[in-house]
């Protein structure tokens, strides 16, 4: 590979800051890039990197248009790190938030911006069916990563811990529902209300640990049925964006439960704001129920792992470790219903936003 750069990688590993300087030339290579590749303080235009595929730990970015920030997240189910942020600035100099701390821009002082990306490929709320099925199940009960990590963690009324990204929705969270199957082979009617309820637990600060709700975290509101999809690739990569927030199903990664990217205007000194989040379900290598039942012992919650990956819409990352009794916990646990209520570090970490 040729790429002359005088940047440090040292700007890249660890941290949410751009390096002070963007090189003069550079040479990519026609493969998928790294973070190696395309290190922080790059000057995106000047590499011709928008719309080039950039990796870390096997999650991936399209770089997008100057002035625009991509988080993206995967849930697991080994209890890996597995997600990013990537951030062009208006004159076009990338920088990267590769850690599991708190972002770099903690003001939320900043306002609601107007998309104009739109989407017409919508259809009425008409689906009526309530089927509430689920998948079959493929059976295996052996504990795994996530369910030990739980049982040695703190509860989740005692855990503070929380981290959050450099994103807040300033306005409305305005969402669809994407063509084709769903979680548990839910009809949609009924993926609706599951969604909904996920959503209403980030927004509503739903917890059993006696919190009120404090969080001014603003509505978020089903808009229509789309034939379109979420802007993910099997790859686990967040593509371009086509304007709508999408909650869908489909195929990711074998160890990925479900993954959210999320858009972002890039605001220096202020918590970015939200342009659109797009979440989706690995229906092709996981069983979903949304009614766990005594006798389940391979499928995932749907709800709680909605309400995980709503979170990450609201602004939330993943935390690991000793802390897996937190919605935030960056692993599913299978047959599980804890996550559809808050941790004390997840209301803190709403509050903190909001």
């Amino acid at each position: 590979m040729a790429f002359a750069l005088a940047a440090s990688l040292s700007a890249v590993v660890g941290s949410a800051e751009p390096a002070t300087a963007a090189p003069d030339v550079c040479e990519l290579t026609e493969e998928e890039l790294t973070v190696y590749d395309l290190p922080a303080g790059t000057s995106v235009i000047l590499c011709d990197a928008v719309g080039r595929v950039v990796t870390y730990e096997g999650t991936g970015i399209e770089v997008p248009e100057p002035g625009t920030s991509v988080t993206a997240h995967a849930l697991t189910d080994d209890g890996e790190h597995a997600g990013f942020a990537l951030q062009v600035s208006t004159d076009g100099i990338i920088s990267y938030d590769l850690t599991e701390g708190e972002s770099a821009d903690t003001s939320t002082e900043g306002s609601d911006v107007a998309d104009t990306t739109r989407n017409p490929a919508e259809t009425p709320v008409t689906d009526s069916d309530s089927t509430d099925a689920d998948e079959v199940d493929s059976g295996s009960s052996e504990a795994e990563v996530a369910d030990v990590d739980a049982a040695a963690s703190p509860g989740a009324c005692s855990d503070s811990t929380y981290a959050t990204y450099d994103l807040k929705e300033y306005g409305t969270y305005n969402w669809y529902i994407g063509d084709g199957g769903l979680p548990a082979g839910l009809s949609k009617n009924d993926a609706l209300w599951a969604f909904y309820e996920a959503l209403d637990n980030i927004t509503e600060s739903n917890n059993n640990c006696g919190y009120s709700d404090q969080v001014d975290a603003h509505k978020a509101n089903f808009l229509a049925y789309t034939s379109y999809e979420a802007d993910i690739s099997s790859s686990n990569n967040c593509t371009d964006r086509d304007g709508l927030s999408t909650w869908d199903a489909g195929d990711l990664k074998s160890d990925t439960v479900a993954f959210t990217c999320a858009w972002s205007w890039a605001t220096p000194g202020v918590k970015n704001d939200l342009r659109e989040a797009d979440v989706r379900f690995n229906t092709v290598d996981k069983d979903f129920t949304n009614k766990p039942t005594s006798s389940c012992s391979n499928k995932y919650d749907v709800r709680s792992v909605g309400t995980h990956e709503a979170g990450h819409v609201f602004g939330l990352k993943d935390i690991y470790g000793a802390h897996g009794n937190l919605t935030m916990y960056g692993s599913s646990i299978k047959c599980s219903t804890r996550a559809r209520t808050l941790g004390k570090g997840d209301v803190l970490g709403l509050r903190s936003i909001y």
